[in-house]
């Protein structure tokens, strides 16, 4: 599997990912499916404190039990914080609490050290240098190797880009939300800041079967639009697999460094990882993937 360097940073990873949330609580069958990721060349793992309240986490521990080390780059998020006595998560980017948190995420995945830290969201009235500072500590400690910012929030990111030292932004990028095309992408190319594409099949929507996933709308596509552009897509897909075709998409712009769609199934996933022996997209394949779907624009947080 072809590897592509993550922003300025020495971490190479390998274009198609596993994004770990929709692993399921099923050990067994998360770790294999995590297992059949590594044996086929996948060697980027995300996940995030937040997933299955630190199951997903022990999950990935325990499936790299035993696997060097060297050959997996781990990333996970933090930010969201659970208040004991209290329902659901608070958004806490405060310094204490992230140099807190890492060690316990430390402790569920089994490791003594993190390669990518990110953190899980972010507003522009949080205390971005206080939460800069603590980035910045746990990496001159060796607790974590970088960190990045998972957000979709421009004027966010440009803050991050402007004023840290971060290799990665995790966005959601796709054919469906084409919304980093406008600012995002352009900003990290200028910055040498890697993108993360979660989402890169739209919830399903971008696959062979995604008519059926189409009934709820995405994004500002209603569902009788997506069901005419699902059909289009096939056409011009051309026997080729959809999902392919779409993994294919995101990766082609070269600010793009890894696509992580998610796997619930071996089927699902050796699917994701075929897209990494699929032939890169030609020009005009992108412009009539580009002519069917519409350039969205974020309308909030530029």
């Amino acid at each position: 599997m072809r590897k592509n360097r993550l922003g300025q940073s020495e971490l190479l990873a390998g274009e198609i990912g596993l994004g770990c949330m929709s692993l399921g609580t099923d050990r067994g069958k998360a770790i294999a499916l995590i297992h059949e990721a590594l044996d086929n060349g996948v060697n980027f793992l995300d996940t995030a404190d937040l997933y299955d309240d630190g199951l997903s986490e022990e999950i990935v521990g325990e499936a790299i039990k035993g696997k060097r080390r060297e050959d997996i780059i781990l990333a996970t998020k933090v930010g969201n914080r659970r208040i004991p006595g209290q329902e659901g998560w608070v958004w806490d980017p405060s310094k204490a609490y992230i140099l807190s948190s890492v060690k316990g995420s430390l402790k569920r995945l089994g490791v003594d050290y993190i390669d990518l830290y990110q953190l899980h969201g972010g507003t522009l009235d949080d205390p971005i240098d206080e939460t800069i500072e603590a980035f910045e500590q746990l990496k001159q400690e060796g607790v974590i190797r970088h960190y990045g910012i998972s957000s979709i929030r421009p004027n966010v990111i440009r803050e991050y880009a402007a004023r840290s030292g971060m290799v990665s932004v995790m966005s959601q990028y796709s054919l469906l939300d084409r919304r980093p095309e406008e600012t995002v992408l352009p900003l990290l190319a200028q910055a040498e800041i890697g993108l993360i594409a979660r989402g890169p099949v739209a919830k399903g929507v971008l696959t062979g079967n995604g008519a059926q996933k189409a009934v709820k709308g995405y994004l500002d596509y209603n569902p009788e639009e997506l069901a005419d552009l699902h059909r289009k897509l096939l056409e011009l897909a051309d026997g080729r697999d959809l999902a392919q075709l779409a993994i294919r998409y995101t990766l082609a712009d070269p600010t793009v460094a890894v696509a992580i769609p998610g796997a619930s199934s071996r089927e699902q996933l050796l699917g994701n990882i075929e897209a990494a022996h699929s032939p890169a997209l030609t020009e005009a394949e992108l412009s009539a993937l580009r002519a069917l779907t519409r350039p969205n624009r974020y309308e909030q947080h530029r």
